[in-house]
């Protein structure tokens, strides 16, 4: 038995107090530095994610494991003077504070903070508070606000990433055999890449079966999609877009006739921050914004979708008409150099072995027919789906050559491309990859390059388009260098 002189007692019982270890010191452990409780960083699910972003506005998502106090301290890196600060330099990060957002498990403790009245052209740099402590993270966390650059100078130059098929892997719910998934180490390397924004073109989410029956089970995949180490640096530092496509709406190859398509819809617009979503009388995710003058039109290949497999009347659609015309008219209104249209699947191939626009031959026609009738120039399609990347070259008569980017997968397995005649010679990828859109040059000479970069990074193709070769009625062959 060990023996304890009486004051050593008496001491150690005044510190423990008469209910055993005192509470207070036992939740504050050993001293740490200011504002890094490891407690914090225990809160955060997922995020931050950058959304949307204007002249003006940005829209940022965070996710906490459970119920907690969120709040944002941002502040333009750019300095009095003009110039850019490092990120080590702090101005005064207490300037711009949001209010706080408790989170909730009725809206999967999600907190969206749309922050405006910010400077147009400045990047801002920004903190992380829950329940009023900092969470660290081991990279960079800031947003931008896009130049006022109209009647003032050129328009910026642009880069968008852009992928499709994010697998990753869940061992007890996935398919026997070799894992599906890999390479999430593809998201870092994105994210080196500093582009602007970045596109997500579908299947950013891979229902399983165990999944698509059940809204909860549902919002459960999304979250373990969404806390994907690898993937949090590019979340938190680029602006972030997203479409979708069967895997992240319902089961493989699923249409209008998911019953749990209404539950689908609002996870999809919980977990990504687009400027907009549908139409007030068209429920969907198809929507457009513009970045610098270039517009980008994300479409929704499945709300409204037709089966597949139905008979190729009229009335077949995988748009619906009203989807269909917003977007015939919007592309009509567009001055933009460069129309960027998003779709999950493929759009101008006539390939029907695939879920692609050409198994919905009226839609497909009346889609090409109102870009000739209408004279609307510089349109070029942007699709996944296929696990394969390539560029497609289409060349209507009498019409300047429509291009389509087809980018697939980022973390999904990789397949085989099948014959196609108008894939551009040398653009066939077979393996993970994703690819940047960069926009270029003075107004009046606008330059679209487009580039495919492997796992790690190594570039694989490169093509250039000239919009001067996009136009009506005297395009040319030469917009493929």
């Amino acid at each position: 038995m060990l023996r304890c002189p009486l004051p050593v007692l008496l001491l150690f019982c005044f510190l423990v107090g008469p209910g055993g270890v005192s509470p207070g010191w036992a939740q504050q452990g050993p001293p740490t530095r200011a504002g890094a409780d490891p407690g914090a960083d225990a809160l955060l699910q997922a995020g931050p994610m950058v959304g949307y972003g204007t002249h003006r506005e940005v829209q940022l998502w965070v996710q906490t494991t459970r119920p907690a106090d969120v709040q944002l301290r941002y502040w333009s890196r750019t300095t009095a003077r003009g110039d850019t600060a490092s990120p080590a330099v702090i101005p005064d990060p207490d300037t711009s504070v949001t209010t706080v957002q408790r989170t909730a498990a009725a809206e999967e403790h999600i907190a969206r903070f749309t922050i405006r009245a910010l400077e147009p052209g400045n990047t801002y740099l920004y903190r992380l508070y829950l329940n009023g402590q900092r969470v660290q993270r081991p990279y960079p966390l800031r947003f931008q606000t896009q130049p006022l650059w109209q009647w003032r100078t050129d328009p910026p130059t642009i880069t968008m990433a852009v992928g499709s098929c994010a697998y990753i892997n869940d061992p007890p719910y996935d398919r026997p055999g070799e894992p599906y998934g890999g390479d999430e180490r593809i998201f870092r390397t994105i994210a080196t890449e500093n582009p602007d924004l970045m596109l997500w073109m579908g299947d950013n989410v891979y229902y399983r079966e165990v999944d698509w029956a059940t809204p909860a089970m549902m919002e459960a995949r999304y979250a373990h999609t969404r806390r994907t180490p690898a993937l949090q640096s590019l979340l938190g530092h680029t602006h972030n877009y997203a479409t979708w496509d069967d895997h992240d709406y319902g089961p493989n190859n699923s249409d209008r006739s998911y019953r749990q398509k209404e539950a689908s819809l609002r996870l999809f617009k919980q977990y990504w921050a687009n400027p907009n979503y549908g139409r007030p009388d068209v429920p969907g995710v198809f929507g457009k914004f513009r970045w610098g003058d270039v517009d980008v039109f994300l479409l929704d290949d499945r709300y409204h979708r037709s089966p597949t497999d139905a008979p190729r009347t009229e009335r077949k659609t995988m748009w619906g008409t009203e989807q269909r015309q917003w977007l015939i008219d919007a592309l009509t209104t567009s001055d933009a150099p460069f129309k960027l249209v998003v779709n999950g699947g493929q759009v101008t191939t006539p390939a029907t072995r695939y879920e692609t626009l050409a198994r919905f031959p009226h839609e497909q026609s009346t889609l090409l027919e109102a870009l000739q009738e209408r004279q609307i120039e510089g349109v070029v399609f942007l699709s996944g789906d296929r696990h394969i990347t390539e560029l497609l070259r289409r060349h209507p008569e009498d019409f300047y050559p429509i291009y389509e980017f087809t980018n697939s997968p980022l973390t999904a397995g990789a397949g085989s491309g099948s014959p196609n005649p108008n894939r551009v010679h040398g653009t066939l990828v077979e393996q993970r990859n994703f690819g940047t859109l960069t926009v270029s040059g003075p107004r009046e000479d606008r330059v679209l390059t487009l580039r495919t970069f492997g796992v790690d990074g190594e570039t694989l193709w490169k093509r250039a388009i000239r919009a001067e070769t996009l136009t009506v009625p005297d395009g040319s062959d030469e917009g493929d260098e």
